[in-house]
């Protein structure tokens, strides 16, 4: 028969039961509230360093030297003797014109020369009989007055034959159309057989030289007048020897460095800006004229510069920078400070901030000006 009871609990599924009631009665009271921790921050002590300024510019390359090839003689292009974009040195002949008739006015000259030393070879003769025959009275003084006029006047036509034939050897030799200085030469403007004219306005070619070349950078002229006023007010000291490091346009670095050559004096009134030159080695023909660069310049030294991580320095509402520091009874002080640039991954501090002062770089989330943190890593700003 079936009882219509409800068999007892177990004794383990009772003891469940009780252990379930225990769990949610303690779940259900409230807690204490937990105790909140000193904030742990990491600091930066700053120290004094003396640190060069750079400013990076925009510039133009350009060949150290530039020939502009023209005829000085009037001729037929005879022969083109160089290669387009080729190199050539000093003194190589590049076109040849035909000569003829120079080379005959140069024969001519040359005669001309023999015949007047042959004449003046006589009237020498002549001059020197004559000073015998008038200790003797042989001749008159008018004779001999008038054969010494005409050694003088031998001598002198002698002079004028070898200035005529020096002349022609200049016209023969610019008939052989040479390059005034080494380089890389360019394209040609003409073929052989053109017709070539002295003083033309047109050039026949160009040759650049390539090393070492210029840079022409310009710089803000606000920039420059407040780097004077630093410099006079003896907050820095320029550098003896300032080094430009070059940058390629593609972002690389070039692989040789730089000398500024000089600073304009004048300001370019449309832009504002100074022109400045430095002066690169170019071994490899890396840079070629007319590329755009940009150039590191180091323009002077900050004997006692005060350098800050930038994830230390925050900007407030208005933009101002600020950073927070951990002071000696471990508080924490917002202070404003003022920078001047960077320096790679650091700021350049320009007030507000001086040598021992500790700055937080890390925790600043977790904490406000008052607070009191603990110091959990510690290290020095060192360059």
């Amino acid at each position: 028969m079936y009882s219509n009871q409800t068999p007892p609990l177990s004794r383990a599924s009772l003891g469940l039961a009780v252990l379930t009631s225990l769990v949610l009665a303690a779940c259900s009271e409230p807690q204490p509230p937990m105790q909140q921790g000193t904030p742990a921050v990491s600091v930066v002590t700053l120290s004094s360093e003396p640190v060069t300024l750079t400013r990076e510019l925009p510039g133009r390359t350009r060949a150290y030297a530039i020939a502009e090839v023209r005829p000085q003689v009037t001729g037929i292009v005879r022969e083109r003797l160089f290669t387009e974009g080729g190199r050539v040195a000093a003194g190589d002949v590049l076109y040849q014109l035909d000569d003829a008739t120079y080379r005959a006015d140069y024969n001519s000259a040359q005669a001309s020369l023999a015949r007047a030393e042959a004449l003046a070879e006589i009237a020498r003769l002549d001059a020197g009989r004559a000073e015998e025959l008038i200790k003797t009275k042989v001749i008159s003084q008018q004779e001999y007055q008038n054969l010494m006029a005409a050694r003088r006047e031998a001598e002198a036509d002698v002079a004028v034959a070898k200035a005529q034939l020096a002349s022609a050897k200049v016209q023969l030799d610019y008939a052989r159309i040479t390059s005034p200085i080494s380089g890389i030469i360019g394209k040609s403007a003409v073929t052989q057989g053109a017709l070539v004219t002295a003083g033309q306005a047109s050039m026949l070619t160009r040759v650049q030289q390539l090393d070492p070349m210029y840079v022409d950078l310009t710089q803000s002229a606000s920039e420059l007048l407040q780097l004077r006023r630093d410099l006079n007010a003896s907050a820095l000291r320029e550098a003896e020897k300032i080094p430009v490091t070059i940058l390629l346009e593609d972002g690389s670095r070039y692989a040789h460095e730089g000398e500024l050559l000089f600073s304009d004096a004048a300001v370019d009134p449309t832009t504002g800006s100074v022109a400045m030159s430095v002066l690169v080695p170019n071994p490899e023909q890396t840079l070629l004229p007319g590329m755009y660069v940009r150039a590191l310049v180091s323009l002077a030294i900050l004997d006692d510069a005060i350098l800050v991580p930038q994830q230390g320095v925050s900007r407030d509402a208005k933009g101002r920078p600020y950073a927070m520091l951990v002071g000696a009874d471990e508080t924490v002080e917002q202070r404003n400070i003022e920078v001047r640039d960077t320096i790679g991954d650091k700021w350049l501090v320009s007030s507000g901030l001086d040598a021992g002062d500790r700055v937080v770089v890390e925790g600043l989330q977790k904490i406000r000006p008052g607070d009191t943190v603990q110091v959990i890593s510690a290290s020095s700003v060192v360059e």
